[in-house]
């Protein structure tokens, strides 16, 4: 940890992104520091193991640093190598397990409290993502010790009725790997089929397996309540009582917004409740405050990700330096990790 209490810019977020803001500002001469409420890349430590992104690697480069990888596309511990190889290359100053709490002052003359005590910086960024703040269900035992937001791999749940909640990508391959590994796996479903989003290769094996038997699935269905062993759901017909050890509520995140307001960045009234910011610099509504990455979307958070979001590390680096805005590809569309 640097000793260093006074930095020109302070990027909150240790992922990808964050990283890549960074490292950009670093190398326009001014001096950075990295605070993480958790570990480095800390979503990608949360992912499950041996996670196959669905990216290539070269679209989740930051710093102009090749990624090489034995495979056609990255797992979860190649990226963790790979973003700590680059963090320990550029000689990024990391504070790491500490939280942010508020940040007072005027622009050009902040100060960011932490739990562990006080910066003075020039300016913010914020790329803290969305993966730390689940969705909830919002129903009795959802506290419970065995139900999580976080899927990590099946091997504890052999023999084991498990309940995977959510339609998307990460539900579908929850179920698919907790199946093969011997759980007794029911799929709950709020709509009526699985989200358009589920990757074309990963869908036929799901609808094959519930249509098998292998993995029972309730579609337009709600779970009501949670208990040690059993969760009630509501079903279009009745509701039913469900055997389960383990519950797997994967329903997605959101960003943090009690910090955003912490921070003094206001957010929209739309539906997305999007942070304000100006898309041209990703400077909020409180002068030399950004955002960079995931969090730029608010609720939608298929908006922005590594493969698009690391480019607006050299937006805001320009724009700190009082240089013009770098030339980015013609089209960042929004992709899909």
């Amino acid at each position: 940890m640097t000793t260093d209490s006074s930095f020109d810019v302070i990027v909150i977020g240790a992922g990808p992104v964050g990283l890549a803001c960074a490292i950009e500002v670093q190398r326009r001469g001014l001096s950075v520091c990295v605070v993480d409420k958790g570990a480095l890349v800390n979503s990608i430590v949360g992912y499950p193991t041996n996670m196959e992104f669905f990216s290539t690697p070269e679209l989740l480069e930051i710093g102009g640093y090749p990624f090489p990888t034995s495979g056609y596309k990255p797992l979860r511990e190649d990226a963790l190598d790979y973003y700590r190889r680059v963090a320990f290359a550029e000689n990024l100053p990391l504070r790491l397990y500490e939280r942010v709490l508020s940040l007072e002052g005027e622009p050009g003359a902040y100060e960011l409290h932490t739990n562990l005590g006080r910066m003075q910086t020039q300016s913010v960024i914020v790329a803290t993502g969305f993966f730390d703040v689940p969705n909830k269900l919002n129903v009795p035992g959802e506290e419970l010790p065995h139900v999580s937001h976080y899927y990590k791999e099946p091997y504890a749940h052999v023999g084991q009725p498990v309940i995977v909640v959510g339609a998307k990508n990460s539900s579908a391959k929850a179920a698919l790997q907790l199946a093969r590994a011997g759980a007794d796996v029911t799929l709950v479903v709020r709509g009526p089929a699985l989200a358009d989003s589920v990757k074309y290769w990963i869908r036929p094996d799901l609808v094959n397996r519930i249509a098998e038997g292998r993995i029972k699935a309730l579609f337009n269905t709600t779970i009501s309540a949670i208990r040690p062993g059993e969760i009630d759901v509501v079903t279009e017909n009745a509701p039913q009582t469900l055997p389960a050890s383990f519950i797997y509520a994967l329903t997605g995140y959101r960003p943090d917004y009690s910090l955003l307001a912490a921070l003094g960045i206001d957010t929209q009234p739309d539906a997305a409740r999007t942070p304000w910011h100006d898309p041209e610099t990703f400077e909020t509504n409180r002068p030399g405050v950004y955002l960079a990455g995931t969090v730029c979307g608010g609720l939608n958070t298929s908006r922005w990700f590594i493969e698009n979001g690391r480019y607006h590390a050299a937006v805001i680096a320009a724009h700190l330096a009082g240089q013009a805005a770098p030339i980015l590809p013609p089209v960042l569309q929004p992709v899909q990790l």
